[in-house]
């Protein structure tokens, strides 16, 4: 009786959040297409405006009448179909949101490649609106390295993936792989339209790429970083409700700056300025910048000629960005560092932790492979200054952004 009590509030509550909202209701051909037809009962009770397309192999699973029946609208399968033709464009349109739910290894696999050969994929590729993916397959499908490979592509285009449950699968074995139970999607959906954002009210101050330090007109003492790491973790903090203020070094390559406030700077004691400026009003700061720990004590005015064998020139440090913004900081703040090593790493990114008086340190290895400069992956571990330490694996960048994130979430704003 207080499973149905709690089940019966679940649907109110899910009304008031998905009432007139349009979905589209993509099925692919998995044993999971079953769910498929409880997913649209409860959207049509939640009072969302439902349309379904299948994949031709789908039908084996779950047949049109069914979910045309529940849906009160005709299913859709073919782009042509005797004389008429499919708008998948208009489609794609008219939904707010559209969730493939089961997701198959071969639908997830055409999603990644842009392969369009039934009507589910021509109206991926045309939607605006987004999109949100159920994964189900088996578990030895789900760990390989092709379907990570691909989960990572489409989560790159912007799209949003549901995490698969462990349990008992077609096969028999029990494992990851699972689809998400109906109850616990239309709950992502609610969450998906009404988010719970731990940081909303907060805001954050992240630094990115490398800076220039002129030498003459036409040289500067660089490095490799890309901007990749403190760009992703700019939006992920935006993701979770807080307000970014974004300075940028003079990366290589154009990124997707919406939502960002961005400073664009070149020199290590631009970024010091900008920071220094921004940080009394920020709840949070990481500095993912690869800043230049030198600069010349005199930039040529005119560009120095090739004459001599070798040439010697005088450098100072430059202003420790982090090292100040520790020592400016209040117990509301929260301050996190980088540290990139190549050897004695813990050791070197536990002392940078505390000569800094930071509160958290994101160690980079260059000797693990994936990580450092320039490429789509990084591996971290994050030392906090109370002794914690959590160890990620190899994974994108926008995927290490989040764990980093819910660290700080989790440490601070829980």
């Amino acid at each position: 009786m207080q499973v149905a009590f709690v089940f019966i509030g679940l649907i109110l509550f899910l009304m008031l959040m998905l009432k007139d909202k349009k979905i589209l209701l993509g099925i692919s051909g998995s044993i999971a297409a079953y769910k498929a037809v409880i997913i649209t009962r409860l959207l049509i009770k939640a009072g969302a405006e439902v349309k379904v397309i299948i994949t031709p192999s789908a039908k084996d699973f779950v047949t049109p009448l069914t979910l045309s029946t529940l849906s009160k609208n005709k299913v859709l399968s073919e782009i042509f179909s005797g004389d008429e033709w499919e708008n998948h464009v208009m489609l794609g349109r008219w939904a707010d949101l559209m969730l493939i739910a089961p997701l198959s290894c071969n639908t997830l696999a055409k999603m990644a490649n842009g392969i369009c050969d039934n009507l589910l994929m021509a109206v991926y590729l045309s939607a605006t609106c987004p999109i949100v993916v159920a994964p189900a397959m088996d578990e030895d499908m789900w760990h390989h390295p092709s379907t990570k490979r691909n989960i990572h592509t489409i989560i790159s285009y912007g799209n949003h993936v549901i995490p698969v449950d462990k349990g008992e699968l077609a096969s028999g074995l029990f494992g990851d792989g699972r689809m998400g139970e109906p109850e616990n999607i239309l709950h992502f959906l609610e969450n998906f339209f009404n988010p719970v954002l731990p940081l909303k009210g907060k805001k954050a101050l992240v630094t990115a790429g490398p800076t220039n330090e002129p030498l003459d007109p036409v040289r500067f003492l660089s490095n490799h970083s890309s901007g990749k790491m403190g760009i992703a973790l700019a939006h992920e903090l935006r993701g979770q409700g807080a307000e970014v203020k974004l300075v940028l070094g003079p990366v290589q390559q154009p990124f997707k700056m919406d939502g960002l406030n961005v400073s664009h700077v070149k020199t290590a004691e631009e970024m010091y300025d900008a920071c220094i400026l921004e940080f009394n009003q920020m709840d949070i700061a990481i500095m993912a910048a690869a800043v230049a720990d030198y600069t010349p004590v005199t930039t040529e005015s005119s560009k120095i000629k090739k004459k001599e064998d070798s040439i010697t020139m005088e450098f100072k440090k430059t202003k420790d960005i982090l090292k100040r913004l520790g020592e400016m900081k209040n117990k509301n703040q929260v301050v996190v560092g980088f540290a990139l090593e190549t050897d004695n790493e813990i050791q070197h990114a536990k002392e940078k932790l505390m000569a800094k008086k930071a509160d958290m340190i994101i160690l980079n290895s260059m000797k693990d492979e994936g990580a450092g400069f320039g490429g789509d992956t990084n591996k971290v571990t994050v030392f906090d200054k109370n002794g914690g330490e959590w160890r990620f694996e190899t994974r994108s960048k926008q995927d290490v952004a989040k764990d980093i994130v819910n660290t700080i979430i989790d440490l601070y704003y829980a």
